[in-house]
């Protein structure tokens, strides 16, 4: 290569070649005389005094030029393509339409028949490809065998995907049960007025068993209505239940059995007279359950649950043997007393509203009694209302209305008409003015109506009166007070 104003440029196939075998290029000389250097020196021109200096991509040029010149002309040529080629742009980055996939047919397989059969479950559960659930549906239009069983395959996973809930129905117990002694009748069958006890401490066990140890120290806070205020205890799950064993040891005592309590109770009876009032009278629930909590040595725990458990077995026996007759018997609470029968329901009542306070403490699901249990609870409270009021009058929280009088023992008196609604609702007349006047629906003077359980959550303190959904109409003042003597009833 010589000659002013004269380059030959090499193939790209040559310059490629020569730049291989030497790894880098040199072109003597100075101006434009021996112009030569390395075929890729293209890109990287550094023009030196007198003349420039190239440096190729693959080592450095000391020598006249880096550029290449076309024949006959003092200017550098255009860059030729680089060795290695740029990466292609993606087609999301281009901004054109991406293609639709869901437009795409399913390309049509060719199984054999134990493929497409080894298929049927996967596509029983919609677990099959396009494709797969194409060639699966074509092949069962004309093998009856793979069409048998996938109608099989697809009823069962039918029994997979319930709408309903998988647990059992809380009334299956009572009706297997009355299954069972519709057929064959207990010897000595639990009268009716004991059935809600039995019902509801048997549901509260269920409950003690479904729960864990470190759930048993849960706190839980007892709350009922006093004075015409809120008050509350705070407890935990354990000291629940030993609540419970305590006031039930009230029916034990009335029925001549062991009182779990008797050495506490017996240590309380040691007190000073100033922890005690003047009469004397036995310890009431709250006084047997305090006693109980300050005696025991530790923190009631999960092994309160075996004599509570025993003795709710053994009220339950005890009161079969009596045929259904209490014979006058009463259960004593301390400053009222209660027949025997009204006692147990009343402590049906208390079970099923201290198992929903559990319930809620360890986050369990739990219902209401069955209706017939619980409107023999609503009947108890309904009777007991006219004494209640009596009470309240007794203590100042109500007052006779303005003008009237009370009635005489006897006598038909002003009334109110109490309407629970629900499964286990009805109506009742409650007389206002005395607990030994005769209620008359003629001298009706106010109707309050009131859902079930509505009503139960009332008694058991755990609903304001100011707060109860109630429908009302007629005397204001008569229906205050029958909805605080309802939250009065609750107690500890």
């Amino acid at each position: 290569m010589s000659g002013a104003g004269r380059f030959e440029a090499p193939d790209d196939h040559e310059g490629r070649a020569e730049g291989q075998g030497h790894g880098e290029g040199h072109g003597a000389g100075q101006g434009d005389e021996g112009r030569e250097g390395s075929a890729y020196g293209d890109h990287a021109g550094h023009a030196g005094p007198g003349g420039r200096e190239g440096h190729g991509r693959f080592g450095d040029g000391a020598g006249g030029g880096s550029g290449r010149t076309p024949a006959g002309t003092g200017g550098p040529e255009p860059d030729g393509p680089p060795r290695i080629p740029t990466p292609r742009a993606s087609v999301e980055d281009t901004g054109r339409p991406l293609p639709d996939l869901a437009d795409l047919a399913p390309v049509p397989l060719d199984l054999p028949h134990d493929v497409l059969k080894s298929l049927l479950g996967a596509w029983a559960l919609a677990a099959c490809s396009a494709a797969e659930t194409a060639a699966v549906e074509e092949h069962l239009g004309s093998c009856g065998g793979c069409a048998d069983e996938a109608r099989r395959l697809r009823e069962a996973v039918g029994l997979l995907h319930q709408p309903e809930s998988l647990d059992l129905d809380p009334g299956l117990r009572t009706r297997v049960l009355e299954s069972c002694l519709e057929r064959r009748p207990p010897r000595i069958p639990v009268p009716d007025w004991a059935a809600a006890y039995d019902a509801e401490t048997a549901r509260l066990d269920a409950l003690l068993q479904d729960i864990g140890d470190a759930e048993w120290h849960a706190p839980v806070r007892l709350r009922w209505f006093e004075a015409d205020g809120a008050r509350s205890r705070r407890t935990t799950v354990a000291g629940v239940i030993a609540h419970l064993l305590s006031v039930d040891g009230l029916i034990a005592v009335a029925l001549g059995l062991e009182d779990p309590l008797a050495e506490v109770t017996g240590a309380a009876d040691q007190k000073p007279d100033r922890d005690r009032k003047p009469d004397r009278r036995a310890p009431g629930p709250a006084e047997r359950t305090e006693a109980f909590w300050r005696t025991s040595h530790f923190p009631p725990t999960r092994s309160v649950r075996g004599p509570w458990r025993e003795q709710s077995h053994s009220l339950v026996r005890t009161v079969c043997f009596t045929g259904g007759h209490t014979g006058g018997l009463t259960v004593s609470y301390g400053d009222f007393e209660l027949p025997l029968h009204d006692a147990m329901l009343d402590r049906a009542f208390a079970c099923w509203v201290h198992a929903e306070d559990i319930a809620e403490a360890v986050d369990y699901p739990y219902r209401p009694p069955a209706p017939r249990h619980l409107n023999k609870m609503i009947d108890l409270t309904a009777r007991m209302l006219p004494t209640a009021l009596a009470r309240r009058r007794q203590s100042g929280l109500a007052a006779p209305a303005r003008g009237r009088h009370l009635g005489l023992a006897g006598e038909p008196g002003r009334s109110l008409r109490l309407e629970i609604e629900g499964a286990a609702g009805g109506e009742w007349l409650i007389p206002l003015d005395s607990p030994a006047a005769v209620a008359s629906a003629d001298l009706e003077v106010a109707h309050v109506a009131l859902d079930d359980t509505e009503f139960c959550q009332l008694a058991a303190g755990h609903i304001p009166p100011e707060e109860a959904a109630v429908g009302q109409v007629g005397d204001r003042e008569a229906i205050r007070d029958v909805l605080f003597a309802t939250a009065g009833l609750s107690r500890m």
